[in-house]
């Protein structure tokens, strides 16, 4: 019974992930926004508002779950990965809030006209391109050291995949948008894993770009 309550977490976060990215490509919202008409731009926030109901459901399925510990959590690990963990929440909650009303759709309730889109150099991304991704992986990853459970792996691994293909996904589509602004961008800034100023980064460099 555990066994399959495994695979089926798994082929959740699978499906959650395919949804997800389905549903936020070009293609979708063109079938949308004929069938939609006018009322497409509230299209964004019914798509977060749905796709947050659908993690919270997911998340409640796999803690429901009584997954066996992989390893005993030692007192140095807990502190190593309790550090990890909140930085990697705060630079969430930082971009969260930056692009709250982007992510979330709210501000297609608002009665102002729709602004021209900005590159983001400034802030967090100075130091990397895809600072929430950054947060984000940091955090999951954390919360598993702290609880080595095989869900949280399940989450962790499925997560990871999806935020990296992600990423190529969505450099594409900032590459059509703003040309060769980002590309000059991409070529100061790494992908994901920061790099500060003054830091040595030749070793390593093609890495970087790797992810």
């Amino acid at each position: 019974m555990i066994v399959f309550e495994h695979i089926c977490l798994v082929f959740l976060w699978m499906l959650f992930c395919i949804q997800h990215s389905v549903f936020a490509t070009a293609w979708w919202k063109q079938k949308m926004f004929i069938l939609l008409g006018r009322s497409f731009r509230y299209y964004r926030f019914f798509y977060s508002f749905f796709a947050f109901l659908n993690l919270v459901l997911l998340l409640y399925f796999q803690f429901a779950i009584n997954s066996p510990a992989l390893w005993k959590v030692s007192g140095l690990l807990q502190l190593t990965s309790l550090a990890t963990g909140l930085s990697g929440l705060v630079i969430m909650l930082s971009c969260i809030r930056k692009y709250f009303s982007v992510v979330t759709g709210i501000k297609a309730f608002a009665r102002e006209k729709n602004q021209v889109a900005i590159l983001q150099t400034g802030g967090l991304h100075k130091y990397t391109r895809h600072p929430l991704y950054f947060g984000t992986l940091v955090f999951i990853w954390s919360f598993f050291l702290l609880f080595p459970l095989v869900n949280n792996l399940i989450a962790c691994g499925v997560i990871s995949v999806y935020t990296l293909v992600g990423i190529h996904i969505e450099e594409r589509k900032l590459i059509n948008e703003f040309g060769e602004s980002y590309k000059l961008y991409t070529r100061r800034v790494p992908r994901l894993i920061p790099r500060f100023p003054g830091r040595r980064h030749k070793l390593g460099q093609s890495f970087q770009e790797t992810i």
